[in-house]
């Protein structure tokens, strides 16, 4: 038995040896194989949901209100990619905290949302681009206890960056110009409408 054990090393490392000046003789005819670059790229293709939360600051048309404040809410979209070249279609919904009072007006944001085009540039994990669309949103207006809401429709336009963190997990940050058309309010006797801009950061998990 003893014996027999022993021949079994013996060939165990005699295999060890033979695959090894192999190994050595191969090595010294090929290079070592390599993944080309592109395959490790980032990819942006697919879709995507996430959150947000920003700040909001404009003023009303035909007012010397300006109201400002506190955003948040939640978008969802989708990307297609060719090479470096990102194309994305994007839509979001806002909560928005934005208000000021001049004398006896206050005027009000309370919320309002976009769908927007994207094109963007891709180094790799992080992603620039330039956004623009269709706003919509609602204008209230309060005056001796009364109070008025319009939705108005407009447009938007802005200019963001975009940052893979894990496989799944982006960041982002992004500055957008909201312009609702002016409409008539009852309790003014004006066309009042709403512009403003906003910076937001979010994060999106992409599928």
């Amino acid at each position: 038995m003893t014996r027999f054990v022993l021949g079994v090393v013996a060939l165990i490392a005699a295999g060890w040896a033979m695959s090894a000046q192999a190994a050595d003789m191969n090595y010294g005819s090929r290079a070592p194989y390599t993944v080309n670059q592109p395959l490790n790229a980032y990819s942006w293709a697919g879709p995507y949901i996430g959150g947000n939360l920003g700040y909001n600051w404009g003023s009303v048309d035909n007012n010397p209100a300006k109201p400002s404040g506190v955003l948040g809410g939640v978008q969802a979209g989708y990307n297609w990619q060719n090479g470096p070249l990102v194309f994305g279609v994007e839509g979001d919904f806002q909560a928005n905290g934005a208000e000021d009072t001049f004398a006896p007006w206050k005027f009000s944001n309370p919320w309002f949302g976009t769908v927007r085009g994207r094109v963007g540039y891709a180094f790799n994990n992080i992603l620039v681009y330039g956004t623009g669309g269709l706003a919509f949103g609602s204008l209230r207006a309060e005056t001796f206890g009364l109070s008025e809401s319009h939705t108005n429709a407009g447009w938007t336009a802005g200019v963001g960056a975009e940052v893979g963190l894990a496989q799944n997990w982006t960041g982002k940050i992004e500055y957008l110009y909201v312009d609702l058309a002016d409409s008539r309010f009852t309790i003014t006797g004006l066309s009042n409408g709403y512009q403003f801009g906003l910076v937001r950061i979010g994060v999106n998990y992409h599928f």
